[in-house]
């Protein structure tokens, strides 16, 4: 009988917030694959919890899936920590679940602790629609190309920033999305949890004045893709319109309607200057 696969989220900071039940499941499994060995065996620890460890950080991810694996066959039960907050989440975890998927192992998610979750409720932008990045590219070409993509997003935006990363990516952001309304949530549930609501030029100016672990929220764009690409219609003439939605595969009728719809005039005035 195969194992099962237990995800399993840890506290963010304040070890108060681990569930009864992450506790439970981490006192039954019989092996536990963690990001940094040494900083989980600090958990358990304090959980007066003893498991056998084995390492599964994000380089040596992908072949220590196939070990892991193995014990899930040979029954064991495997959970799968990280270092803080949810496995999977800019944290190992996607690649044994893939594997586990293939085989036909069950996955259990354990709930709890993930920064990005606690930022966006504390941070006063839009919580009913976001998208998550995560940690943007270390190289500079890559990280431009995807802010250029969020430029026009009209949901909350959150990445996560490494401290010493963080004078840089601001600078970017500021450079491709303009002087934002940004919110820094740090050292989340620590002691020193904080956060900084101004414009990324009001946190720029101070800088240096912030340690710990960030995570950034970007209110989005107030003009979103669809209004641009309207006002790119609409600066169309009326025949490269029609091409527009006629290499769109659309007929003549439904063309017809759609420019009086971008144009915001009646069917019938369209209708006149094809006849």
């Amino acid at each position: 009988m195969q194992g099962k696969l237990y995800l399993v989220a840890t506290p963010i900071g304040n070890l108060d917030d681990i569930t009864l039940r992450a506790l439970k499941v981490l006192k039954e499994v019989d092996v536990i694959a963690a990001e940094d060995t040494r900083h989980t065996l600090g958990l358990l620890n304090h959980f007066e919890i003893k498991k056998p460890l084995i390492s599964y950080y994000k380089e040596i991810e992908k072949e220590k899936s196939d070990s892991i694996i193995e014990l899930l066959e040979e029954g064991k039960n495997v959970a799968v920590v990280s270092d803080a907050g949810t496995p999977g989440i800019s944290d190992p975890g996607e690649e044994i679940v893939k594997k586990c998927i293939e085989k036909g192992i069950d996955i259990i998610p354990i709930p709890g602790a993930c920064a990005f979750v606690n930022a966006l409720i504390a941070s006063g932008f839009s919580t009913r629609e976001f998208i998550f990045v995560g940690f943007l590219s270390t190289n500079r070409r890559e990280k431009v190309e995807k802010l250029e993509e969020l430029k026009l997003e009209k949901r909350t935006i959150i990445l996560y920033e490494a401290p010493h990363k963080l004078k840089n990516t601001l600078e970017t952001i500021k450079e491709v999305l303009g002087n934002r309304n940004i919110v820094l949530a740090r050292e989340l549930t620590k002691v020193y949890e904080e956060f900084i609501r101004k414009t990324v030029d009001e946190v720029l100016e101070n800088i240096d004045e912030y340690r710990g672990e960030f995570v950034i929220l970007i209110e989005g764009s107030s003009i979103g893709k669809k209004e641009v690409e309207l006002s790119n219609l609409n600066n169309m003439s009326i025949e490269e319109h029609y091409k527009y939605y006629e290499d769109q595969g659309l007929d003549k009728k439904e063309i017809i309607k759609q420019i009086a719809k971008d144009r915001n005039v009646p069917k019938n005035d369209i209708y006149q200057m094809f006849l």
